[in-house]
Order: C-alpha cells, then sequence, then structure tokens
C-alpha cells in the first residue's frame, strides 16, 4: 500500500513538471507566433543568430499542447485512479516511443532513405513555394544563411523553380560563393556550395555524443514513465480489493 502511494504520488508530481512545462512551451508558441518581433528585442543580440524567423512558434505550440494532453491524462489517471487514462496515458507514450526508435533505425541504418523521404518533402517546396511562400522563403533564407548552404541537395533543387523564373534564370545568392545577384546556374555550379542537408548531417556527427545522450535520457524517461503508469494500472485492482 505505502509502495502504491509512493509510486502514485512521483506519477502526479511527474506528470504535473510535464503539464507545467507544455503549458510554458504554449505559452512561449502563442506570443512568437502573435508578436514575435517583441520577442525577438527580448532577445537582443542573439536575435539574428536563427531566430529571426518567428515560425517557430508553431512548432513550440504544437509541442506544447502535446506535452499539456500528456501531462493532464497522466495526473487525472493517477489521482483519480483511472485504469481508462492511465491506459491512454501509457498507450501514447509507447506510440510516441516506437516512433522515436523507428525513426532513429531509419536514420542510423538507412540514411539514403531517410534524406529520400525528407527530399520528397523539401524539394517541391523549394521549386513551387521558395520565393512566394513568405514562411518557406524565411525559414529556408535563415537556415541557408546560417549554415553556408543552399537548397536540400545543392543548387539544382533551384533549377527550373518559381524562384528561377521569376527572377530571370537567377538563383538565390547563398547559392554562388560571392553571394551577389544574379547568381547563375553555372556559377552556383562553379561555387559547388553544399546542400543543408550534408551540412546537417555533419554537425550531428560532430556533436553525435550530445545528440546520443539526449535521446537516451528522453528514451528512459518515456520508459519510466511508461513502467509507472502500468504499475498503477495493474495494481488498482488489489488496491480496490
Amino acid at each position: 500500500m505505502a509502495c502504491f502511494t509512493f509510486v502514485k504520488l512521483m506519477m502526479v508530481l511527474f506528470n504535473l513538471l510535464i503539464f507545467l512545462g507544455g503549458l510554458t512551451l504554449l505559452a512561449v508558441g502563442i506570443w512568437v507566433s502573435v508578436d514575435g518581433s517583441s520577442f525577438l528585442r527580448i532577445l537582443g543580440p542573439f536575435s539574428g543568430q536563427g531566430m529571426q524567423f518567428v515560425n517557430v512558434g508553431f512548432f513550440c505550440i504544437a509541442i506544447g499542447a502535446v506535452l499539456v494532453l500528456l501531462g493532464l491524462l497522466g495526473c487525472c489517471g493517477a489521482h483519480k485512479e483511472s485504469k481508462c487514462l492511465l491506459l491512454t496515458f501509457f498507450s501514447i507514450i509507447l506510440f510516441i516511443f516506437i516512433t522515436e526508435v523507428a525513426a532513429a533505425v531509419v536514420a542510423l541504418a538507412y540514411s539514403s532513405f531517410a534524406e529520400g523521404i525528407l527530399r520528397a518533402w523539401a524539394t517541391p517546396a523549394l521549386k513551387k513555394d521558395y520565393g512566394s511562400e513568405p514562411v518557406v522563403t524565411k525559414i529556408w533564407n535563415t537556415t541557408m544563411t546560417q549554415m553556408k548552404c543552399c537548397g536540400f541537395t545543392n543548387y539544382t533543387d533551384f533549377v527550373g523553380s518559381k524562384f528561377e523564373k521569376e527572377n530571370g534564370g537567377s538563383l538565390p545568392p547563398i547559392c554562388c560563393w560571392t553571394n551577389s545577384t544574379p547568381c547563375s546556374s553555372e556559377e552556383a555550379e562553379r561555387s559547388a556550395v553544399q546542400g543543408c542537408f550534408k551540412h546537417i548531417l555533419e554537425i550531428l556527427k560532430e556533436h553525435a555524443n550530445i545528440v546520443g545522450g539526449i535521446a537516451a535520457g528522453i528514451g528512459v524517461l518515456e520508459i519510466a514513465a511508461m513502467i509507472v503508469s502500468m504499475y498503477l494500472y495493474c495494481h488498482l485492482d488489489n488496491r480496490v480489493s
């Protein structure tokens, strides 16, 4: 009985932290999305280091909403001793965990396959939306400027694109070492600026230990949450009896 009460209390406190963290992310995401200029002014000199695109707020909103939902399910399930809520909490954590493991396996063992999936999303966006959709344009401009890369694979992602046609055959300036307009396909080919995907892979390899440690830590927390929720779920009948 004492062990059950202790685990229940830990479950409530753990999910309360998740809930508060989710609310914080949600609030920051809404603030950045609604009033991004004020947010960037607060950052001061750091505002130019990749944070000038405020659409990161939508990502914070999505993650925050998921964390709030998980926190509510976990807290209510443990406090009310509801097997339904506990099982729902366990199922969501298990789904997230399996998705993360699958993504890691694909990224590690089938990097070319992962690259193909990302290219299927990124290349059409560059060809159709870059230069016309403010969100896509701002994100890619920020990424290419900060990482000093061109396109997803390389400059060929912009060849035949809507941006090239509307700018008389000129590509984004970052695709040429001269970093000036017009940036022709021939000049971009001679410049051989690396694609952003390869650049990201190099950064991940350089920081593999940090990335792996963070991923392992998240995985341990998820496993612990599943064990605790399943323990409470299985021992509720004994507590009632």
